[in-house]
């Protein structure tokens, strides 16, 4: 996509002082004093307001731009659910060769503050301003009608792109930040100063908003406004759907259902400087009812649009039955434009590039290559969340030695994904599919396309730590978000950049299968569960409980069940950006992202050594606090209207 510039350099002295939506209404008052609108305010070789909607190419590339404002999600250090959280760890400190932005580091180590935020999508980080976004988007609607030349189906097209494109940036917003203002129009340059000063907006309210402009954007019939497929996979792909609006629908009512939004009390004291109160302290039931519905409606739109859960064809590559569901699983994320994927984003020349470079070990003992790093390092409490092989908690499987899990074992030949006769924990043997697919250890294999590797990761070996940076802290690896097709000599990498799976069908059916269950319809629930189970070689819940729980009738009651989809979720969904967001909205991250952070002992060389359990960090989620971003404190200044998030 070519991108227009609209951030003129004439107001980059703006940037030095007032940021976010302080930008956005100080532009708007300074340029009511001279009657130009926004982008006239430009340097020569800058489009105008006029030149841009002049024609049908000029509206195009405008249009573009809106997609220019989409955080780069695929990137570690960008989307703040990789390295905010507690599903990846790093060394620390870091070397400035190790990050491009070191914000979610400093999250994640409970360094955030309100005077200067990390990631702070309010005022603009990594050159994505949320509210230029927004602002933009409705400088595309207001102005659409100017452009003589442009056929009325593709007119009724990209007003659907923009619509949606706004909602997702107040979604997104709202994620991070709570209750926000809602920006619905631009103030016309003769708005008083009073008017720029704006409210935030009660949940439900934005929730609300947000919904209606994407019913907006996705409304008509499979041939009007949003395609329901892209069908020119040379110059479209990336762009917004009808599928792809409808689930991004169901997620954002899914959250505003979920424990966080409806019925929270932890926040009855925050109210905006109007009197209203931003977060409604009732529950309501119809919430998850609605979100069902929505669910629903995406799920039924996927199927009729040929979407449908992702299985490996190996082609031309030999591959035993176990690698078969292992490329099932990691290529359901990995490979570009599957049939599972509703909406990919492709936001950055290669999206996915970084995230692989940190991901990735050294896998090739004969060469060392310096650009894979393998520093993106899961923390234990992530291998202990996988399921065994017959398909339940490993705490829960009666079959299963839970008591013995870090006593060392031999691996045999029948023991798949690792070295047969290396010595590794209890905890790595016998578990499900997913477990081997998405991540590696000492002791493991790793299939890539062009062979298998050996993980071996004790002190002195190659994917070990051997200097000071370049390594994993915890002596995991994140296997699943790295790409097949990856291969690398001493002096060359060569990786294929996906679009990162925004959307892909499997959350879709984790969605609808809470709100059924929410809903009380749990018998409803666990067809899509078992599909997703199905896919990745385990038996259904039913069976797996029935047969290895120690708790057989677990999924029988909604509060079972809940248990079950959540950690199901936590799986399914794992290192790719929803567990970080999960916790918040289920309300569980106070007890779940304060647990202590920990590691095997990469400093040792031998198996008794390496395989002992240290303490890498004791994180402390602070609630309310840490629930949503800070306002930083100068926006609260120039704007007395908004209100802080509780806590900060």
């Amino acid at each position: 996509m070519k991108l227009l510039n609209i951030y003129p350099r004439s107001l980059s002295f703006l940037s030095r002082k007032y940021t976010g939506l302080a930008i956005l209404f100080l532009v708007i008052a300074g340029i009511s004093a001279c009657k130009k609108s926004y982008l006239d305010v430009v340097p020569d070789n800058v489009a105008t307001i006029d030149n841009a909607f002049a024609n049908r190419n000029e509206a195009e590339k405008y249009l573009f731009t809106l997609y220019s404002y989409l955080p780069q999600e695929g990137h570690p250090d960008l989307n703040p659910a990789f390295s905010s959280g507690d599903e990846a760890w790093s060394y620390w400190p870091m070397n400035a060769e190790d990050y491009a932005y070191v914000d979610p580091y400093n999250i994640a180590r409970g360094n955030q503050n309100r005077a200067n935020p990390y990631m702070n999508y309010w005022d603009g980080y990594a050159g994505k301003s949320l509210w230029q976004g927004i602002r933009a988007c409705n400088i595309f609607l207001e102005n659409l009608d100017n452009v003589t030349d442009l056929q009325p189906y593709l007119k009724v097209r990209w007003i659907a792109e923009a619509k949606f494109l706004k909602a997702y940036f107040h979604w997104y917003l709202f994620r991070m930040y709570g209750p926000i203002p809602i920006v619905d129009k631009n103030l016309p340059i003769t708005a008083s100063p009073e008017a720029l000063k704006v409210y935030r907006q009660p949940v439900d309210t934005v929730v609300n908003y947000i919904a209606r402009l994407i019913d907006d954007a996705a409304a008509g019939d499979a041939n009007t406004g949003l395609p329901a497929t892209i069908t020119s996979s040379s110059t479209e792909l990336g762009r917004i759907t009808k599928v792809a609006a409808l689930a991004i629908k169901a997620r954002v009512l899914v959250t505003a259902a979920s424990p966080l939004f409806n019925g929270n009390t932890d926040f009855a004291g925050l109210k905006s400087n109007d009197g209203k109160v931003l977060f409604n302290p009732q529950y309501d039931a119809t919430k998850w009812t609605r979100a069902a519905d929505a669910c629903k409606v995406a799920i039924d739109a996927a199927t009729a649009a040929g979407l449908k859960l992702y299985y490996f064809n190996p082609g031309i590559v030999v591959v035993n039955d176990a690698t078969k569901i292992e490329m099932n699983i990691r290529n359901a994320v990995c490979e570009k434009w599957n049939s599972e994927l509703i909406w990919g984003l492709t936001t950055g020349a290669n999206p996915t590039a970084a995230l692989q470079q940190m991901a990735c070990p050294q896998l090739d003992p004969n060469n060392i290559n310096l650009n894979v790093r393998g520093k993106l390092a899961p923390p234990m409490k992530m291998a202990e969340l996988f399921y065994t092989k017959n398909g339940v908690p490993i705490e829960e499987d009666k079959t299963w030695d839970y008591a013995n899990r870090f006593k060392l074992r031999t691996v045999t030949a029948q023991d798949a994904d690792m070295q047969n006769g290396y010595q590794t924990v209890g905890l790595h043997f016998e578990r499900e599919p997913r477990f081997y697919a998405d991540m590696a250890f000492d002791g493991s294999t790793w299939f890539m396309k062009n062979g298998t590797f050996n993980i071996q990761s004790e002190s002195g070996e190659y994917t070990g730590k051997k200097q000071s940076r370049l390594y994993s802290i915890t002596g995991y690896f994140t296997k699943k978000i790295v790409n097949w097709n990856l291969v690398y000599t001493s002096s060359n990498l060569t990786l294929e950049s996906y679009p990162w799976p925004a959307m892909r069908l499997s959350d879709l059916y984790l969605l609808y299968a809470e709100s059924l269950n929410e809903s009380g319809n749990s018998a409803a629930a666990l067809p899509y569960l078992n599909q997703i189970r199905a896919r990745a070689g385990l038996q259904s819940v039913e069976s797996s409980w029935s047969n290895f729980s120690n708790n057989p009738t677990k999924y029988t009651t909604i509060s079972g069940l809940r248990d079950i989809i959540r950690q199901e979720r936590g799986i399914e969904m794992a290192f790719e950006g929803s567990r970080f967001w999960d916790l918040r909205r289920w309300k569980t991250a106070p007890q779940v992202l304060s647990a202590p952070i920990y590691g095997w002992d990469i400093l040792q060389s031998t198996p008794e050594d390496y395989n002992r359990k240290v303490l890498l960090y004791n994180p402390q989620f602070v609630a309310p606090r840490d629930y949503f971003w800070p306002i930083k404190e100068y926006n609260l200044q120039v704007n007395p209207n908004l209100v802080q998030n509780s806590g900060w």
